[in-house]
């Protein structure tokens, strides 16, 4: 399964994707740096080359800027943990080794991840057609679909729409894990997961 927003871009959308790219990437190697908060729009139009009416016709926020980045390196490493997924059962276990790889890297990351969580909570137009999406629902999907092939996964209702609720609890248990003390994200994703695939479990 590919993550690419388009399967064969033209030439004119490929330079814009790029361009995104780039600008995505200075802002993270700036927050990497210096922290989120005392980075600026302008502080980035500048390291990146640009205008800074070029940067806001593209990124609204610093937090769509590392929204971008962030959905950019889901697609990267996705790829590279097939194997890994693969040599897990279909449905709980095969949900769980993505998301803890996810938490791992969230818990190296931890710096950025609250106001990137709250701008998703936030982002009005999160979940209509047309809007640049995370991957997420569409790994979500997979492996709701994988799971209920294999039978562990009520089938009653498509794996789009169980991925979908999925996506709400997954960032509610980070915005639960970045707001408490004292429990890893990859305790927290297990809670979660126990409450949402005991919903999922195909009924005898």
């Amino acid at each position: 399964m590919t993550l690419s927003e388009s399967p064969d871009p033209g030439r004119r959308e490929r330079k814009r994707l790029q361009q995104l790219d780039h600008l995505a990437e200075t802002a993270w190697t700036l927050f990497e740096a210096e922290g989120f908060d005392p980075v600026t729009m302008e502080r980035i139009a500048e390291a990146a080359d640009v205008s800074k009416v070029t940067l806001y016709k593209h990124f609204p926020a610093k937090e769509a800027l590392l929204s971008h980045v962030m959905h950019q390196k889901l697609r990267e490493a996705w790829p590279q943990i097939q194997g890994e997924l693969a040599r897990h059962s279909a449905g709980r276990p095969r949900l769980q080794c993505f998301l803890e790889h996810h938490a791992h890297w969230c818990e190296a990351h931890s710096g950025h991840l609250l106001p990137y969580v709250l701008y998703r909570l936030n982002e009005r137009r999160l979940f209509r057609e047309g809007v640049q999406r995370s991957g997420f629902d569409r790994i979500f999907a997979a492996l709701i679909g994988e799971g209920q092939a294999a039978g562990v996964f009520r089938v009653d209702q498509p794996a789009e729409l169980l991925a979908h609720y999925l996506q709400f609890a997954h960032l509610g248990a980070m915005l639960h894990w970045l707001l408490g003390e004292g429990v890893s994200l990859v305790e927290e994703i297990g809670l979660m997961l126990d409450l949402v695939c005991l919903g999922m479990e195909k009924r005898s």
